[in-house]
C-alpha cells in the first residue's frame, strides 16, 4: 500500500508503465475491495436455466391471461411451448429444450415471443450450457466397414438428404402423451456423444445410444406418434423415424425386422420392430436416438422428464457378449 500513498511523489510516466503490474499484484491480495470496479465484475451472472450439452431442459412460463401462442429460440433452433394441465402448472406453457451435444458451452439466450389477443411481447431467458465429459471409445473394424467408396459415398449423401428434409418438418401439434417408455431392455453398448476413434482415425460423435439385446428382440415405440419413414440405409441399416409433434423425432436403426409402416398411428409402448444387426453393425443391438428441435440430445434423457403416468423401463435382459455391437459411426 506504500506505493499508492506515495504516488504523487512518483513520476507519472513511470506509474504508466508499472501500473499493470501493481494492479494485478494488488488485485491478488485484495480480489474485492481495493479496485473500484472489481465488485461489479465479480458478480456471477444470473443464469435462468443450465443443464449440460444432450440434455433436455423444461422451460416453464405462466400463463398470463390471453396468451395464444408463445414460440422460442435457442442457438439458431425453434422451441415449440404447449399447454400443460398440470396442477402443479397451473396450465402453464412448456417448452423442451434440447441442448445439442456439441452446442458451445457458455452463457445463451432463449428468446421467447408471446402472442396474446392485444399485444405482442418478447421474453429472454439466459440459459448456461455446461459442458459434458464424453467418453472416448477406440474401435477397430474391418476397412469396409469405416471407409466407404465412391458409389457408397453417393448413397450416403442421398440417405443424409433424405433424413434431413424429414427432420425438418415440424408436427405443429404435440402428438404423446405422459411418460416415455426405454424402446428395449439390454445392456447400453454404445454410449450417447461418445468420441469415436475408428481404426485410429477420428469420427462424428456417437448421437444415440447402442442397446445390446438378443436377435428378435421386440422393439416398442417410447411415446406416441406417427411412423413418418421407414428405411433401409447404408449405416443405420433398416429403421424407423417416429414423429412426436413439436419437433421431437425418435429413432430406431440396425433392425431385423420393421413391423410399422409409413403413416401408421403408434402409442407408447406399441410393438414397431424387432432388434437385429442391419447396415454398419457388429452384432445385434437397438441404435435409439432422438433429435429435439435439430438438436441430438440423450435419448435417456426423455426418461428423466417430468411427465410421468406409465412404467419408464422393462427388466433388463441378460445380454451375452455375441448379443452386443455397435454400429458403424457416419463419416
Amino acid at each position: 500500500m506504500t506505493l499508492m500513498s506515495d504516488s504523487n511523489t512518483h513520476d507519472r510516466t513511470v506509474l504508466r508503465h508499472v501500473g499493470i503490474g501493481v494492479m494485478v499484484l494488488l488485485a491478488a491480495a485484495f480480489p474485492i475491495d481495493i479496485l473500484a470496479d472489481s465488485s461489479l465484475s465479480s458478480q456471477p451472472i444470473k443464469v435462468d436455466y443450465s443443464g449440460k450439452q444432450g440434455q433436455i431442459l423444461v422451460v416453464m412460463i405462466p400463463n398470463e391471461v390471453g396468451t395464444t401462442r408463445m414460440r422460442g429460440t435457442f442457438l439458431g433452433r425453434s422451441v415449440s411451448f404447449f399447454q400443460d394441465t398440470r396442477a402443479e402448472v397451473q396450465n402453464g406453457f412448456v417448452g423442451l429444450l434440447g441442448i445439442d451435444l456439441q452446442d458451445e458451452p457458455g452463457i445463451h439466450e432463449l428468446t421467447v415471443d408471446v402472442e396474446t389477443g392485444e399485444r405482442d411481447e418478447t421474453v429472454t431467458y439466459r440459459v448456461e450450457v455446461l459442458k459434458e465429459d464424453f467418453h472416448v471409445e477406440r474401435l477397430t473394424l474391418p476397412k469396409s466397414k469405416v471407409d466407404l467408396d465412391k458409389k457408397s459415398l453417393a448413397r450416403w449423401k442421398r440417405e443424409q438428404a433424405q433424413v434431413k428434409k424429414l427432420l425438418e418438418n415440424e408436427s405443429l401439434a404435440k402428438l404423446w402423451e405422459r411418460g416415455f417408455v426405454e424402446p428395449v431392455a439390454g445392456k447400453r453398448t454404445g454410449i450417447f456423444g461418445s468420441v469415436r476413434i475408428m481404426n485410429g482415425q477420428p469420427r462424428n460423435p456417437h448421437n444415440g445410444e447402442d442397446i445390446g439385446a438378443p436377435l428378435g428382440t421386440e422393439v416398442v415405440s417410447t411415446n406416441d406418434g406417427i411412423v413418418r419413414l421407414t428405411v433401409d440405409h447404408i449405416f443405420s441399416g433398416k429403421g424407423i423415424f417416429v414423429d412426436h409433434g413439436l419437433g421431437l423425432f425418435s429413432m430406431y436403426f440396425h433392425l431385423s425386422e420393421v413391423l410399422v409402416k409409413e403413416g401408421d398411428h403408434v402409442k407408447a409402448g406399441a410393438i414397431i420392430g424387432r432388434v437385429g444387426a442391419t447396415g454398419r453393425a457388429t452384432g445385434p443391438h437397438l441404435h435409439w436416438g432422438v433429435k429435439l428441435n435439430g438438436a441430438r440430445v440423450n435419448p435417456y434423457a426423455l426418461l428423466d422428464l417430468p411427465f410421468k403416468g406409465r412404467v419408464q423401463s422393462a427388466t433388463p435382459i441378460p445380454v451375452t457378449d455375441s448379443g452386443s455391437g455397435v454400429g458403424s459411426p457416419e463419416p
